[in-house]
């Protein structure tokens, strides 16, 4: 993967719209968001409702590790408390965050924001944020949880990682693969809204040492709908 010029520079990556109301932009966070949004996560990580491992009802374990902004998300729905964890209040939704999924959303759909549910008035109060360690992933799920079909802004930092985009009937084929760098941008709302999605792996040491992050954080930001 990857799109070089045979020479030492690499060529620029393009905006991709893989599968209608999925928008990608790479490069999209500069260097310096990057080190601020990993430095954010680090102070959201910590206790109390801090980073915790979460366990399916059937008994599986997730292997990434995650931390909730705004609502906590659990399976399968949403509470003001970690109701898994330690039982503390979930820490409060970041203005600051929601006003750069807003420009997300903005710069993904320009003049065709009207077309897209949720995206106009687009009023994020959610946020997951998943710490992939090395040799982690995440199967084939969707995001169903809120009460508004608004668009999912993800953000990625640290090692690359394989992001399989489905289709909204089932885990199986058609899907896409999409090589998300950090710093990228990936916006699915519309008829994607409700896709089939997961990560397939990461590649190990593929991020820039300035971050000073081992494996990948994902964020995603979402509007819940609750009110």
């Amino acid at each position: 993967m990857g799109n070089v010029d045979g020479g030492l520079f690499p060529l620029p990556r393009e905006r991709a719209d893989p599968v209608p109301g999925a928008v990608h932009l790479p490069d999209w966070l500069s260097p310096a968001e990057q080190r601020a949004l990993v430095e954010a996560c680090r102070e959201w990580s910590r206790p109390p409702a801090g980073m915790r491992t979460v366990t399916l009802p059937r008994g599986g374990v997730m292997s990434v590790r995650m931390v909730c902004l705004g609502w906590y998300w659990y399976p399968y729905g949403y509470a003001r408390t970690a109701v898994d964890g330690d039982g503390a209040p979930v820490k409060p939704f970041p203005p600051e965050l929601g006003e750069l999924a807003q420009r997300a959303v903005a710069d993904a759909y320009g003049s065709g924001l009207q077309e897209i549910t949720g995206a106009p008035g687009y009023a994020p109060d959610v946020a997951v944020v998943n710490h992939y360690a090395h040799g982690t992933k995440m199967g084939m799920h969707r995001d169903r949880d809120e009460r508004i079909d608004a668009p999912v802004v993800s953000l990625s930092l640290g090692d690359t990682c394989v992001f399989r985009l489905g289709n909204t009937e089932t885990r199986t084929r058609p899907w896409t693969d999409l090589e998300l760098r950090s710093g990228d941008l990936l916006v699915f709302g519309g008829p994607a809204r409700f896709a089939y999605h997961g990560v397939m792996r990461t590649l190990p040491g593929t991020a820039d040492p300035a971050l000073g992050l081992e494996g990948r954080l994902n964020i995603t930001v979402r509007e819940s709908g609750f009110g």
